[in-house]
């Protein structure tokens, strides 16, 4: 799958290198396999919702769930979700935002995957883990990626936070 990834260098800005994965999931086979893939690890694990990342983390997130049968539960940027939120601001590579989850998206779940398309310096994944740290008695089962960076080091911080995680791919 690795081979369809297209690489898009200095976008948004100059200095990145933008890991576009419309390329993998424009082919119906390698969607497929690649939302079988996301999935194994997390099968038999008792997950009750996977909390997904704007934007691109809902393309396999909402596919996951489906497949574990369990809710999905969208994380947005602000001005998103029109009920009462939690919110965290974090900076990313390029800039920095913040994230809102509803303040009853959880209710009646415990066990708590994190998906999302791409893993970098971790602010993103960071920031989903500390608004589901804000309910009460949420397990965090893991988090899932198409795509690791290492070099960036988010790996490192959630392995830190005791966050386990899986990739298809790094670059």
């Amino acid at each position: 799958m690795k081979e369809f990834v297209r690489t898009i260098k200095d976008y948004p800005i100059k200095g990145i290198q933008f890991r576009d994965i419309t390329t993998l999931l424009q082919r119906a086979d390698l969607f497929h396999d690649l939302i079988d893939e996301m999935t194994k690890p997390w099968e038999n694990k008792n997950i009750d919702a996977i909390v997904s990342i704007e934007a691109r983390g809902f393309i396999m997130a909402g596919a996951i769930a489906y497949k574990l049968n369990t809710a999905f539960i969208p994380m947005r940027k602000p001005d998103k979700l029109p009920a009462d939120t939690f919110k965290v601001k974090f900076d990313l590579e390029y800039g920095s935002t913040e994230m809102h989850l509803h303040k009853d998206a959880l209710d009646n779940h415990q066990n708590i995957l994190i998906i999302d398309d791409l893993l970098a310096t971790g602010g993103t994944a960071v920031a989903a883990v500390k608004l589901i740290n804000m309910f009460e008695n949420k397990n965090i089962v893991g988090a899932g990626f198409i795509i690791n960076l290492p070099e960036l080091k988010g790996e490192e911080i959630l392995n830190k936070m005791d966050i386990k995680i899986h990739s298809l791919m790094e670059f």
